[in-house]
């Protein structure tokens, strides 16, 4: 099978996810003239709505983005935020919960608990600079550490170890590197989009890659090996080989050892992973960095169709980032 070379998906094209754009929104309403607070949840217990570091932005007229509960305590957090930009900025922590006589008013009718935290956007408590920094460090695949001192409600970028601080780390947006234009990657690549990845395909087979076959998406003819040579797996990355051709996901598997993605998924039978496992050991990779491959990909849900076989991926990948 002949080395075919086609550019794909430069790298110097930021990547965008829903973060990203709740705080170009922030961002977008301070050049407005408006005030903007930004709320994150601090603290969880027990069945919280909402995961710790998550956000909602509120505008100084009521307007907002995002969410610190899913609803429960939307109501009563932007009511504190404008009272802080009515006051000229500050912060406040706010605490919920199960209340007994009024679960629905400011409590969490989930059983859960949260602390919440909410800063006015300024030098003095969460920077427009900050926002700034994680928009363009994770544009280009980085992590970001912001650090909140909890008594003062200043937020700085990297990382502190004070006693009384949140640090909230910001990964880089998700990627799925999907290996293979099969049927699989078929039912794959819109399910992945729903969960929020940028998703891109590389197979160097003509056939396979044919645009027909992936209407809205554009199949990279290029080796495995080659595009992530110039895509860069990072942290906020799942990659996923699913052409039981070892000319083609073996090399894929080898380069995503050598990086920093959160789960390697490789399609086939234990007998196939097996020999995998054997092939790559001889080339010289630890028991340790072969058992970053979940082989067979995906959670074991019993899935047979193509598209049972896209959700078991999508739920070991999203297992691995969640570390469960």
């Amino acid at each position: 099978m002949p080395r075919t070379s086609r550019a794909g998906n430069p790298k110097t094209v930021p990547m965008l996810d829903e973060l990203d754009d709740l705080l170009r929104t922030a961002r977008s309403w301070k050049a407005g003239g408006h005030g903007v607070a930004i709320a994150t949840v601090i603290r969880t217990w027990g069945s919280a709505p909402r995961r710790r570091g998550s956000h909602a932005i509120i505008r100084d007229d009521g307007l907002f983005e995002g969410s610190v509960s899913g609803g429960c305590v939307e109501g009563d957090v932007i009511v504190s935020a404008q009272a802080l930009l009515h006051d000229g900025g500050g912060f406040v922590r706010r605490d919920y919960g199960v209340q007994e006589e009024n679960a629905w008013t400011h409590g969490l009718a989930c059983g859960g608990e949260i602390s919440v935290l909410i800063q006015t956007i300024d030098d003095a408590h969460y920077a427009p600079a900050i926002v700034d920094a994680v928009i363009e460090r994770r544009g280009w695949g980085h992590s970001v550490a912001v650090t909140t001192d909890l008594a003062s409600g200043m937020s700085v970028i990297g990382e502190d170890d004070g006693e009384d601080c949140f640090l909230n780390i910001y990964s880089p947006p998700l990627r799925m590197m999907i290996v293979g234009a099969v049927h699989v990657s078929q039912s794959l690549v819109p399910l992945a989009r729903q969960l929020g990845y940028r998703v891109l395909v590389v197979d160097p087979r003509d056939s396979f890659a044919a645009a027909s076959r992936f209407a809205d998406i554009e199949v990279d003819t290029r080796w495995p090996d080659e595009a992530f040579a110039e895509w860069k797996p990072d942290g906020g990355t799942a990659i996923i080989t699913l052409t039981h051709d070892s000319k083609i996901d073996d090399p894929a598997l080898e380069a995503a050892m050598r990086s920093e993605a959160f789960y390697i998924g490789a399609l086939g039978s234990r007998r196939t992973q097996a020999a995998r496992l054997e092939r790559l050991a001889e080339k010289g990779f630890t028991p340790e960095e072969l058992a970053r491959i979940d082989g067979p990909a995906g959670l074991a849900i019993g899935a047979a169709t193509p598209a049972e076989i896209a959700l078991s991926i999508i739920a070991g990948a999203t297992a691995a980032l969640r570390r469960l």
